[in-house]
C-alpha cells in the first residue's frame, strides 16, 4: 500500500511539474532572447544619435570602439559603404538587410547565422548610413542553461518531498493495518495472549479494538468449551464404572465377558472422544521437537503393559534425527494414540515394532507396526476401523499430523498386522 501510494503521488506531482515547468523554461528562454534584442537596439540607437549629429570619423571610431566593448558589437555603414568599426567582414543577411535599412529608412531587427543584427538607419549630409548592433547566439541564451537547471532541480526537489510525504502518510496507514495483520496471524497460529495495539487512522484503531474483543471472545468461548468437556468425562465415566461393576454381577460367564468388552470399548470410546476434545491449542509459535528422545520416553511407559501382555515392544532408528516443526506435547499425543490403538485392537500377545527415520533432510519418519489381525484398507476415515471401534484415534493421528503440515500413511507390515507410517516436516526448510 505505501509503494503505491508514493508511485501515485510521484506521477501525478511530476504530471504537475511538467506542466508548469515546460512553459517555465520556454518564458526564461524568451526573456533572455529578448534582453540580448532589447540590448542591441539600445545600442544601435545610441550610436545613430551620435551619427546623426555628423560627428568626425576619428572620433565616431573611438565611440563605436568604446561602446562595442560594453556592449554588444556595433558597427556603422557609411552611405559610400564605407564600415567603422568591427574587423571582420560582415555577414550576406546582414549586408541585404543593411541595403534595406538604407532603402526604407527603417530601423529593425534581423535574424542571421549565429546571432541576431538591430539596425537603424540614419540620415546623414551625404546620405543614409546604417547602424548594425550583433549579439551573439550564446548571447541570446545567456543564462538559460542554469536557470533550466536550477527549475529542474526545484522540480526534482519538489517531486522528491512529495514522495517522501506521501510514503510517511502510506506506513502511517499500512503499518497498523500491517501489525493487525500480524496479530491475527498469531492468533491464527495459537498464540491465545496475542492482543492488537490500537493505532493509526481512527478505521484501523476500531480494527484493531475489534479484533481484541474477538479474540478475547473466543479466549472465553473456548476456556468455557474445555470445561464443558471436562465436566462430561467425569459424567460419562461414572455410568461406565457403574456398569464395570454390574457385570461382576453376572452369573454366566459369557454374558458378563461379552459385557466386559462391550464396556472395556465404551471406555476406551469416551477417552478417545474427551482426549481428542480436550487437546489444547498450542500455544508455541515456531515449534522444535527432537522426535526420538520423546518416542523412546513413550516407548519406555509402555513398556510394562507390553511387558504384561506377552507383547514384544521394541524401538529402532537415529537418535540424532532432525528436529521436527511440532511442540513436545503434540508428538507424545501422536505416540500415545497410535499404540493406544495397537493395544486396544490387537490380541494379547501380537508384537509391535517402532522405528524412527529420517529419509531426507525435510522430513522425519515414526512408524509404528504390529502383528495384529490388520484393517481393512485404505482407511476411510472416522467410523471405520478393524474391531467395530469408531476410528477416532486414527483421525487423532492424522489431524495432528496435518496440523503440524505432516502425513499419515497406513499400510500392511511385515509383521502381518498394521503399519502407521507419520512423516513429519523438519526445521530445516532448505
Amino acid at each position: 500500500m505505501t509503494r503505491r501510494i508514493a508511485w501515485l503521488v510521484a506521477a501525478t506531482t511530476s504530471a504537475v511539474v511538467v506542466a508548469f515547468v515546460v512553459p517555465l523554461c520556454f518564458l526564461v528562454a524568451n526573456i533572455a532572447s529578448d534582453r540580448a534584442t532589447t540590448r542591441a537596439r539600445e545600442q544601435a540607437q545610441s550610436i545613430a544619435r551620435i551619427v546623426a549629429t555628423g560627428a568626425e570619423t576619428d572620433a565616431l571610431q573611438r565611440t563605436v570602439r568604446d561602446a562595442s566593448a560594453q556592449g554588444p558589437d556595433v558597427v556603422v555603414v557609411q552611405p559610400d559603404g564605407t564600415v567603422i568599426g568591427g574587423d571582420a567582414p560582415l555577414d550576406a543577411r546582414t549586408l541585404v538587410a543593411i541595403e534595406r535599412a538604407r532603402r526604407d529608412g527603417s530601423a529593425f531587427t534581423s535574424s542571421r547565422p549565429g546571432g541576431l543584427d538591430a539596425l537603424v538607419a540614419v540620415v546623414t549630409p551625404s546620405g543614409r548610413a546604417v547602424v548594425v548592433s550583433s549579439v551573439s547566439t550564446d548571447e541570446l541564451r545567456a543564462g538559460v542553461p542554469r536557470a533550466w537547471l536550477t527549475i529542474g532541480g526545484l522540480g526534482v526537489v519538489l517531486v522528491g518531498l512529495s514522495v517522501a510525504a506521501a510514503w510517511n502518510l502510506g506506513r502511517r496507514v499500512s503499518v497498523p493495518v500491517t501489525e493487525v495483520a500480524a496479530v491475527a496471524h498469531r492468533l491464527r497460529e495459537g498464540d491465545d495472549s496475542a492482543r492488537a495495539v490500537p493505532g493509526g487512522p481512527p478505521e484501523t484503531a476500531e480494527l484493531g479494538r475489534a479484533l481484541n474483543a474477538l479474540a478475547d471472545r473466543i479466549h472465553d468461548l473456548v476456556g468455557a468449551e474445555r470445561e464443558v468437556v471436562a465436566d462430561l468425562g467425569h459424567r460419562l465415566r461414572t455410568p461406565v464404572t457403574a456398569l464395570r461393576l454390574d457385570t461382576d454381577l453376572v452369573e454366566d460367564p459369557d454374558v458378563a465377558a461379552r459385557l466386559r468388552r462391550h464396556v472395556d470399548h465404551l471406555q476406551r470410546s469416551i477417552d478417545e472422544v474427551v482426549r481428542s476434545a480436550r487437546r489444547t491449542v498450542d500455544s508455541e509459535l515456531d515449534p522444535r521437537t527432537s522426535p526420538y528422545p520423546v518416542v523412546a520416553a513413550r516407548v519406555a511407559f509402555w513398556g510394562p503393559l507390553a511387558e504384561d501382555q506377552g507383547r514384544w515392544l521394541h524401538l529402532t532408528g537415529d537418535p540424532t534425527t532432525a528436529a521436527v516443526a511440532m511442540s513436545d506435547a503434540d508428538l507424545r499425543e501422536l505416540v500415545d494414540t497410535v499404540l493406544d490403538n495397537v493395544f486396544a485392537h490387537t490380541p494379547e500377545g501380537a508384537d509391535i515394532r517402532v522405528r524412527v527415520a529420517q529419509p531426507d533432510r525435510r522430513h522425519v519418519e515414526v512408524v509404528v507396526e504390529d502383528a495384529g489381525p490388520g484393517m481393512d484398507l485404505p482407511w476411510r476415515g472416522r467410523g471405520h476401523s478393524a474391531g467395530g471401534s469408531t476410528g477416532l484415534g486414527l483421525a487423532i493421528v492424522h489431524r495432528i499430523a496435518e496440523q503440524a503440515g505432516g502425513t499419515v500413511e497406513l499400510g500392511r507390515s511385515d509383521l502381518g498386522g498394521l503399519l502407521v507410517r507419520v512423516a513429519l516436516p523438519t526445521t530445516d526448510r532448505g
